[in-house]
C-alpha cells in the first residue's frame, strides 16, 4: 500500500517520517493465500485506518508487522529497523504495542500482573511495587474506572478485559499502536475515551494503525484509509475525501446497495410465537414481552441495565422465575439443555468463551447444536451431517479451505458466521441473538440482515437481537424494548424505531446504577484466589488434628508428631515436584517410581565399605540423575508432542523397571554415618521437615513476587498467549520438569532416611498421593493456579488423615477412601467457586 498523497496532504505537514513499513508482505495458509504481496506505509502523527472484509487479512498483516506471524515473503521495517520473523518481543522493544480481537492477557494471573508482563522490560517496576503501579496506569484511562488490579483476568467481563489490554498498551508509551477491533465490546462513553487516547498519543508524535469494521468510526479517527481484499492491497485514501458509502463500496468491491432489509410489517393477527410473564432474576425484575411469528424485536438500554441477563436467562443460563411459553408451551428454564429443547437458540457476544469450539473443525462446530439430526440410534450419518453443514456454511459464506478447518485458524468475522450458521442450523421457534454482527464485516453483516429476515418470515421464527449498536437496531427490528434498572421503561414502536430515540431513550430513562458487590461476590472472589485453598486445608488439618487427639490422647506425644513430621515431609517434597509440574499445564507421573530408583541407586554407593570416591561418585549422581529424567520428560511432552500424561507414564514405567532390574528385593543398607545426621531433630521436628517448610515458603514467595514465577504461572494459564508477551514456553516448561525432578530429589534423600535400604517399589505410591496433595492444596490440572505453600499443606493433610486412621484403629482401606474424598471435594470446590466468580464477573 503506497501513500497516494504527498506527506501535506489532508492537514499533514511535511515533518511526518515513515515509522513503519511492511514490504511485499505474502503469508499462505493450506489452501488459504491470507496476504499476497501486500505493501503498508504509516507515518509518525497519523492514524491509519485499515478495512476490509472478514478474511481479507487484516489480522494477519497485523500478526506479520506485531512480530506474531512469520510471513513467508517480504519484511518489515519498524523505527529503521528490520523485525527478526516471528519475534514479537523485538517488535515490543522497537516500540510497537498491540491490542488484538482477543486481548492477549493470561486468565489465570491478576491484572497487575498482566500488565506487568505487557510492558517493555525497561519500563517494569518493581514487583514490590506492582499494585500501586497498575493502580496508576488503570487510574489513566477514567478516573470512574473502578478495578482492583489483584483480580484475576478471567474474573473480568469483556469490556473491561478490552480495557485492561488497551491501558496495558497505552502504558508502553509507543512509537506505533495497533488497534485491531478494539470497541467491539466497549459502550459508547469508552470508546469515546479511547478516542480522546488515540488523538492524545497521536500529539505526541506515534502512530496509530486502527482496524474496525465500524466504517463511522474509521472515518472519524483515521488521516489515511488502506483497504485489503482478498489478502491483497487495494489502495491507500484520504479519510477526508471519502465518505462512509464510498468506504463500505471500496471494501466490498462493488456497490452495496442497502445494509438492511426491508421491514415487511408485521400481522397484528400472528399468532404468538413467544411470550414473558413477570420474568425475575438477579438483575431483572417483572420482565413481559410478546413477539409474534416473524417479529424482530430489539433490547435496548445502557449496559449493566438487565437486558444482557434477561436474555442469558431466556436462553436458560443463570438462575429465574416466572412464566415463558413459546408457541402456547410451558418453557423450561431450567439449564441451557431445556430451553434449547423447547425450541430456543442463543448466540452469545463472546464467541472465544461461549461461542466456538476452539480445537474443532468448522463442520462440528456448526453441527454440534444439531447432531440428533443427523443421527440414528445414536450414530452420525457423516454424509447427512457434512451436506447440511456444507449447505449453512456457504449460505453464510463462512471463508474455510475446507469443513475441517480448525475454526480457531479462521477470522473472527468467520468465527462468528460459523456461530450463526450453527444456531440457524437448528431451527429455533425463538432466536436470541446478542450482538449478533461483533466482528462482522459490512458487507457480510448486510447478508446476515437479509438471512435473518429472511428465516424469520419463512418460519415464522420469532428473534431478539440485543445489540449496543442504535442503527442495527433500527435497521433491523420491528420494535425496541428499552432497559433501564432492569425493567423495560419503553416499547418503541413503528417510526419511533429509530437510532435518535433508541440512544435519547436508553441516556434519558436511567442514570447510571452503581453496582453493590454482594457477599456471595466476595466470598466467591475470595474461594477463587490463592488465600482459600490455605486457609481452608489449614483449617481442615486444625479440626483433623483436635479430633484425632480427642480420640487418642497419644496422637499429640513427641514420638508420634516426629513420626508424622518425618514421613509427611517425603510426600511433602513429591507434592512440590509435581505442583511445579503443573503449574505449566503439565504433570508427572514419574515422580514416584524416580524416588524409589534414587535410593535403590544410592544403595550401591552410600553404603558402609565403599571408598571415598564412590560415596562421591553417588553424590554426583543424585545432580546427573534428576537433569536426565526432566530433559526426557520435557523432550518427550514438548518436543515429541506426546501428553505429558502418557510421556510421564513412560518414563514411570521405565524407570520402575530399572529399579526392579537393579534391585529385585530390598537391599543394601545406607551407611548410619550418612542417614543419622540428616534424622536431626529440633524437639519433635525433623530438620529436614524444617527443610521443606522452608523451602516450600521460599517457592511460595518466588512464585508471586518475581518475574520467574509469573512467567511460569503465564505458561500454564495460556501458552500461546504468553509467546505473544515475549516469553518463551519451551524453555520455561524444560526448567520446570527438570526442577520438578530435583524437588523430588530432596524426597528421595528423605525416602532413603526413613527406608534406611534400597526398596524398588517403595516410592511408587507418592506418584497419586503427591498429585492429591497438590490439587488439595489449590493447584489446577489445567495449568496456571497453585500454591507451593498449599501444596506443602495438603501433603501434611494427606500424611495427617493417614495417620489418624491407623491411631483410630481403622484399616488401610479407609485411608484411600479418606484421600480420595479430600482430593474430589477439593477439586469439586475449588472448580465451583472459580466459576462462580467468572459467572459473577459476567
Amino acid at each position: 500500500m503506497s501513500t497516494t498523497q504527498p506527506l501535506h496532504a489532508g492537514g499533514m505537514t511535511d515533518t511526518r517520517h515513515t515509522v513503519l513499513q511492511a514490504q511485499k508482505i505474502t503469508k499462505t495458509y493450506p489452501g488459504v493465500t491470507a496476504l499476497d504481496q501486500v505493501d503498508l506505509e504509516v507515518l509518525s502523527g497519523e492514524v491509519h485506518g485499515i478495512v476490509g472484509e472478514n478474511g481479507a487479512g487484516k489480522s494477519t498483516l497485523m500478526g506479520v508487522v506485531s512480530g506474531a506471524v512469520q510471513p513467508d515473503e517480504g519484511r518489515v521495517l519498524l523505527a529503521g529497523e528490520t523485525l527478526s520473523a516471528a519475534d514479537p518481543l523485538q517488535a515490543r522493544e522497537l516500540g510497537l504495542a498491540m491490542v488484538r480481537q482477543e486481548p492477549a492477557l493470561l486468565p489465570d494471573l491478576s491484572i497487575a500482573e498482566n500488565l506487568y508482563l505487557g510492558t517493555p522490560q525497561r519500563m517494569r517496576p518493581k514487583i514490590s511495587d506492582l499494585q500501586p503501579w497498575a493502580a496508576g496506569i488503570l487510574a489513566r484511562w477514567d478516573a470512574g474506572l473502578q478495578l482492583n488490579p489483584a483480580l484475576r483476568v478471567e474474573q473480568l467481563p469483556p469490556e473491561q478485559r478490552f480495557i485492561v489490554e488497551i491501558c496495558r498498551a497505552l502504558a508502553a508509551e509507543p512509537k506505533v499502536l495497533v488497534l485491531d477491533e478494539p470497541t467491539e465490546h466497549l459502550a459508547a462513553a469508552d470508546v469515546q475515551i479511547l478516542f480522546g487516547h488515540i488523538r492524545s498519543v497521536v500529539e505526541q508524535g506515534a502512530a496509530v494503525i486502527y482496524i474496525s469494521h465500524r466504517v463511522s468510526e474509521v472515518k472519524e479517527i483515521s488521516q489515511r484509509i488502506s483497504v485489503l481484499r482478498n489478502g491483497q492491497a487495494k489502495g491507500t485514501h484520504l479519510a477526508a475525501e471519502l465518505t462512509e458509502k464510498d468506504i463500505v463500496d471500496l471494501i466490498v468491491g462493488r456497490v452495496l446497495e442497502a445494509t438492511f432489509p426491508v421491514k415487511p410489517g408485521i400481522d397484528a393477527q400472528a399468532r404468538t410465537q413467544l411470550e414473558v410473564r413477570s420474568l425475575d432474576g438477579p438483575d431483572f425484575a417483572s420482565v413481559a414481552l410478546h413477539a409474534r411469528a416473524g417479529e424482530i424485536i430489539g433490547l435496548a438500554g445502557i449496559e449493566g441495565n438487565g437486558q444482557r441477563e434477561f436474555m442469558r436467562a431466556l436462553a436458560g443460563i443463570g438462575t429465574s422465575r416466572g412464566e415463558v411459553k413459546i408457541s402456547g408451551k410451558n418453557l423450561s428454564l431450567r439449564s441451557s439443555a431445556t430451553a434449547a429443547a423447547g425450541g430456543m437458540a442463543y448466540v452469545a457476544p463472546d464467541r472465544h468463551r461461549e461461542g466456538i469450539y476452539a480445537g474443532l473443525g468448522i463442520r462440528e462446530n456448526i453441527s454440534a447444536r444439531v447432531l440428533p439430526h443427523f443421527s440414528k440410534v445414536g450414530f452420525v450419518s457423516d454424509r447427512v451431517e457434512t451436506a447440511a453443514v456444507r449447505q449453512m456454511a456457504e449460505k453464510f459464506r463462512v471463508k474455510t479451505p475446507h469443513l475441517e478447518t480448525d475454526i480457531a485458524a479462521l477470522s473472527g468475522g468467520n468465527q462468528q458466521k460459523a456461530v450463526l450458521a450453527g444456531a440457524f442450523a437448528a431451527n429455533p421457534q425463538v432466536l436470541l441473538l446478542d450482538e449478533p454482527t461483533q466482528g462482522v464485516d459490512v458487507g457480510a453483516r448486510s447478508e446476515i440482515y437479509t438471512l435473518i429476515r429472511a428465516r424469520a418470515a419463512e418460519t415464522g421464527m420469532a428473534v431478539l437481537v440485543l445489540s449496543s449498536d442504535a442503527k442495527e437496531l433500527e435497521g433491523l427490528c420491528d420494535r425496541v424494548l428499552v432497559f433501564s434498572r432492569g425493567s423495560v421503561v419503553r416499547e418503541l414502536v413503528d417510526d419511533e424505531v429509530a437510532e435518535e430515540t433508541i440512544t435519547d431513550t436508553a441516556l434519558k430513562a436511567t442514570s447510571v446504577r452503581e453496582k453493590v458487590a454482594s457477599g456471595r461476590g466476595r466470598l466467591g472472589n475470595w474461594l477463587a484466589g490463592d488465600l482459600a485453598p490455605i486457609c481452608l486445608v489449614g483449617a481442615a488439618l486444625l479440626v483433623l488434628a483436635v479430633l484425632a487427639q480427642g480420640l487418642n490422647p497419644l496422637f499429640f506425644t513427641e514420638r508420634s508428631i516426629s513420626a508424622l513430621l518425618m514421613m509427611s515431609t517425603t510426600l511433602i517434597f513429591a507434592s512440590l515436584a509435581q505442583n511445579l509440574v503443573l503449574l505449566i499445564g503439565g504433570i508427572d507421573l514419574s515422580i514416584g517410581p524416580y524416588m524409589g530408583l534414587t535410593v535403590v541407586v544410592l544403595s550401591f554407593f552410600l553404603v558402609d565399605g565403599t571408598g571415598s570416591g564412590l560415596q562421591l561418585m553417588g553424590w554426583a549422581l543424585l545432580l546427573l540423575l534428576p537433569l536426565m529424567l526432566g530433559m526426557v520428560n520435557w523432550a518427550l511432552s514438548d518436543v515429541g508432542g506426546i501428553h505429558p500424561m502418557i510421556a510421564t507414564l513412560v518414563t514411570y514405567m521405565a524407570l520402575q523397571a530399572v529399579a526392579l532390574i537393579l534391585r529385585p528385593t530390598p537391599g543394601g543398607t545406607i551407611s548410619r554415618g550418612i542417614t543419622e545426621p540428616l534424622s536431626l531433630k529440633v524437639g519433635p521436628i525433623p530438620v529436614l521437615f524444617v527443610l521443606a517448610a522452608t523451602v516450600a515458603v521460599a517457592l511460595s514467595l518466588w512464585l508471586h513476587r518475581t518475574r520467574g514465577g509469573i512467567a511460569l504461572r503465564a505458561v500454564g494459564s495460556a501458552p500461546t498467549v504468553a509467546e505473544v508477551n515475549g516469553l518463551n514456553p519451551k524453555r520455561i516448561r524444560a526448567l520446570a520438569y527438570v526442577g520438578a525432578s530435583l524437588l523430588a530429589t530432596l524426597g528421595a534423600i528423605t525416602l532413603m532416611v526413613q527406608l534406611g535400604s534400597g526398596d524398588p517399589t517403595a516410592g511408587t505410591s507418592y506418584t497419586l498421593s503427591s498429585i492429591s496433595a497438590a490439587v488439595i492444596g489449590g493447584a489446577s490440572l489445567l495449568g496456571g493456579r497453585g500454591t507451593f505453600f498449599g501444596a506443602f499443606l495438603g501433603a501434611l493433610l494427606i500424611q495427617t488423615a493417614m495417620t489418624v486412621t491407623t491411631f483410630i484403629g481403622l484399616n488401610s482401606a479407609w485411608q484411600q477412601f479418606l484421600i480420595g474424598g479430600l482430593t474430589i471435594l477439593a477439586v469439586a470446590g475449588y472448580s465451583r467457586s472459580r466459576q462462580m466468580a467468572k459467572v459473577e464477573a459476567r
